[in-house]
């Protein structure tokens, strides 16, 4: 009864929105999964129950699944049911960190280290930096977590002028950063498909071979400098990236 009453309260509609009840009841049920109501494996009443508890025909349930099957948030099992994947979809037009992009959807970030250490830029940690060879950089690698599940493997490098001392990150690196007034103002991201290395599987608590999302981002300040180089592995299986685009054609 108290799973009942709590899919009740939290998927309850509004029949005088403008609207439609199935996007509705699909907005409702993604807030449950992004705001941790739901989690990864949680079963979703079945479809006659979701009808009975909205007060929707079934016709308008099934189209509101529809679109979250579509968008990779629920899974569909023949003769089990419906469950949460756990997916996470992050826009490619907002530039955030991990930690701020997880605590906005109502996940707690974490960290396990790897390596905090200084080193000397090589040439294409260099030219990725804009600076020249040889210069001093500090190197961050670890496995970025979302409810202490492992989500990718992040190395981000930046110099040593503007952070002195690895172990000032201890969460957000991009935190720490603006606390020394350095604030990245817009970044370039580059995406490609790739399989996970063996130890890049172990880590991420994948079976091989297992598809990964590599990505590259160099963030930059005001003035056009680089601030930091940042490329991460992630989980294939768990996120996605998603991109609006918007028409250069003014007329309708």
């Amino acid at each position: 009864m108290e799973h009942h009453a709590r899919f009740e309260e939290a998927l309850r509609l509004d029949p005088a929105s403008h609207m439609p009840l199935y996007l509705q009841l699909e907005a409702r049920l993604r807030q449950m999964i992004e705001s941790s109501q739901l989690r990864r494996g949680d079963a979703i009443p079945a479809e006659r129950e979701l009808a009975s508890m909205t007060g929707v025909s079934r016709v308008t349930v099934r189209k509101a699944m529809a679109k979250l099957v579509h968008e990779g948030l629920v899974i569909q099992k023949t003769g089990a049911g419906t469950f949460v994947s756990g997916r996470f979809s992050q826009p490619l037009s907002e530039l955030s960190g991990f930690s701020q992009d997880m605590r906005a959807r109502g996940f707690t970030p974490g960290s396990h280290w790897l390596d905090r250490q200084h080193a000397t830029a090589g040439p294409d940690e260099a030219m990725a930096l804009g600076v020249a060879p040889g210069t001093r950089i500090i190197r961050l690698k670890r496995i970025r977590t979302a409810n202490n599940e492992p989500m990718a493997v992040e190395t981000a490098i930046v110099t040593a002028r503007d952070l002195p001392d690895p172990y000032l990150v201890q969460d957000s690196f991009y935190a720490v950063l603006r606390a020394r007034g350095l604030v990245a103002v817009r970044a370039l991201q580059r995406l490609r498909a790739g399989l996970a290395t063996q130890q890049e599987a172990l880590w991420l608590h994948l079976k091989q071979p297992a598809p990964i999302l590599q990505i590259e981002r160099r963030a930059f300040l005001a003035d056009g400098r680089v601030l930091e180089v940042t490329y991460s592995s992630y989980r294939a299986d768990m996120y996605d990236f998603v991109v609006e685009l918007r028409s250069s054609d003014p007329t309708p």
